[in-house]
């Protein structure tokens, strides 16, 4: 074998130090050797060096234009966060050579990466048409698929890369995630843990059997998973935020709140938030004694209302001024809460402040725990004007039942916290001489037809923005709903609320085995679905309690 054989054979052998040597030897005799600087440059991403591979690959590249080189240019800017011109590389591989199976399928990965999954699709669904025989590219086809919906074919493209390589770790980790999302949680713990019985260092599958011991309640067995998860991979965000998730579902806020930080990482794979680029700094819980802070707007409506009771607390740390950041459906509510100065909606038009932060991370920064929530309730208030509005649109006499039995589709637990419709509610027709007034957006039809004989009040197409939402909850005297943004719009309020909660998934702020939340002390109530899927029993619970609560509202009158 000549000396480039010989360096190659060491390589594919896992002789790093070996192929190494020989690699540079090379070098030596020919400096332009372009496959030599190219497989160094791959030795340093085996190594975790990208930054070094991508200056090795691109002096290869000088050399001679190489889809190979190209494809392997991308992986290297991939991990260091370079997407865009780690996608310019794959592209450019594709120039060289379309057929490359390889840069379809970092292409593709890529693509998943930064959201973009219908092009993802498309890069699997090339790599499978020039490899078919491939495993991998099976189980990335089918995991792409999954996150779009499309569960049987994702589920056909999984078994068939099981049935090529049933020893794939990653494909058994694809098919667990799979499972879960289709709600067959045990065949899905069996999945995950095949993955992780082929491969016991698989951080992704422990992250994953995780998140699914967490989601059907499984506390005690998830954690561990968590926790091996970060042992394996200390800086994998996702790990870190989904214990985060667990540790606030079990009320251990003092540990959750740090990891909870996770959810604004670069890296996070399903970042919803992205950090600004201010001159001025993230507040730190530094001290705010004569000092201007923004808050930035993050995740759903519900969060950016149940985290404004931080606000009358940022003023008495002594604020010069406390701005809000939000869509234009919340300004005009949130302009109610004590403490703000300013309500801004155009977030391209932020004035300069001393400080930003999003709102979710001051309970941090308070040192909030299950027993010091600020509970003051209420804490947002309906305008004078929009009460006298809504009071013209809403039956003058009886008892007034607010109902709401969807959330945003959205929503990546919405398959479990929302009713199929209306009708799922029918039992709470038989409770006598109550008036149920429909607050959700954009189902008049689906009420109309759902709910036969039993008449709606129907005001959610009617309602403009949640300071409309307020006004009507106000005035009625209950409203149920499912674990969406109106229910903190009542709980902030100081309402009566009676929240239907999923036995998959169900959101960390309501915490565990408690029909009752600290976050809205004497308002909230919850209602908890007993068995995945199934709501009857949890209807029936909440009509048995309509039945008594409404009966003692009468005795009052």
């Amino acid at each position: 074998m000549n000396l480039f054989e010989v360096a190659v054979a060491a390589h594919r052998a896992g002789q790093l130090v070996k192929a190494e040597a020989a690699y540079r030897q090379l070098l030596s005799i020919n400096t332009a050797h372009a496959d030599a600087m190219h497989l160094l440059g791959v030795i340093e991403l085996q190594r975790g060096r990208p930054r070094e591979a991508e200056v090795l690959i691109l002096a290869a590249l000088t050399h001679r234009k190489n889809a190979v080189f190209m494809t392997d240019l991308g992986v290297a800017l991939g991990c260091q966060s370079k997407h865009a011109d780690s996608e310019a590389a794959f592209r450019k591989a594709l120039e060289f050579n379309p057929d490359l199976a390889e840069a379809h399928n970092h292409l593709g990965i890529l693509l998943v990466q930064t959201q973009r999954a219908a092009e993802a699709e498309a890069a699997f669904r090339r790599v499978t048409d020039l490899r078919p025989d491939s495993a991998e590219a099976w189980s990335n086809l089918g995991q792409v698929l999954g996150e779009t919906g499309q569960l049987a074919e994702a589920e056909a493209a999984l078994r068939h890369a099981l049935l090529l390589k049933p020893d794939h770790a990653e494909g058994h980790n694809n098919f667990g995630i799979l499972l879960s999302k289709t709600e067959r949680y045990a065949h899905a713990e069996a999945a995950l843990k095949k993955a992780l019985e082929l491969n016991a260092n698989y951080a992704a599958a422990y992250n994953n059997l995780g998140h699914l011991l967490s989601g059907i309640g499984r506390f005690a067995e998830a954690e561990p998973a968590f926790v091996r998860a970060l042992d394996l991979n200390p800086d994998y965000v996702d790990a870190r935020f989904n214990l985060s998730l667990l540790l606030l579902a079990t009320g251990r806020y003092a540990e959750a709140w740090p990891n909870y930080e996770a959810r604004y990482s670069a890296n996070m794979s399903d970042r919803k938030m992205v950090v600004p680029g201010f001159s001025y700094p993230q507040w730190q819980g530094e001290p705010l004694a004569g000092k201007s802070l923004v808050l930035l707007p993050e995740q759903g409506f519900g969060d950016c209302i149940q985290f404004a009771r931080y606000m009358p607390l940022l003023k008495g740390c002594g604020s010069s001024r406390i701005s809000v950041v939000c869509d234009p459906d919340l300004a005009a509510l949130l302009a109610t809460v004590d403490g703000v100065d300013d309500v801004i909606t155009d977030s391209g038009s932020v004035p300069e402040h001393d400080y930003w932060t999003f709102p979710l991370s001051l309970p941090m920064h308070f040192g909030t725990t299950v027993d010091t929530i600020p509970g003051a309730l209420p804490y947002v208030h309906a305008a004078p004007g929009r009460l006298d509005y809504w009071r013209n649109e809403l039956p003058a006499e009886g008892l007034r039942i607010g109902l709401v039995w969807k959330g945003r589709e959205t929503h990546g637990n919405d398959r479990n916290r929302s009713l199929r419709d209306i009708s799922v509610l029918a039992p709470l027709w038989s409770v006598p001489g109550l008036t149920f007034v429909s607050l959700q957006h954009g189902q008049g039809d689906e009420s109309r037809q759902a709910s036969a004989g039993q008449p709606l009040v129907e005001l959610g197409a009617k309602i403009k923005d949640f300071a409309d939402t307020a006004a009507i909850v106000a005035q009625l005297d209950l409203t149920i709903c499912v674990d969406t943004a109106i229910a903190h719009v009542a709980g902030a309020l100081g309402k009566p609320c009676w929240v239907l909660l999923p036995a998959f998934g169900c959101d960390w702020r309501w915490l565990q085995n408690r029909t009752d939340s600290p976050w809205y002390p004497g308002a909230v109530s919850l209602f908890r679905q007993s068995r995945f899927g199934d709501w009857r029993e949890t209807i029936e619970d909440v009509a048995t309690a309509l039945r008594i609560w409404a009966a003692t509202a009468r005795s009052r009158c």
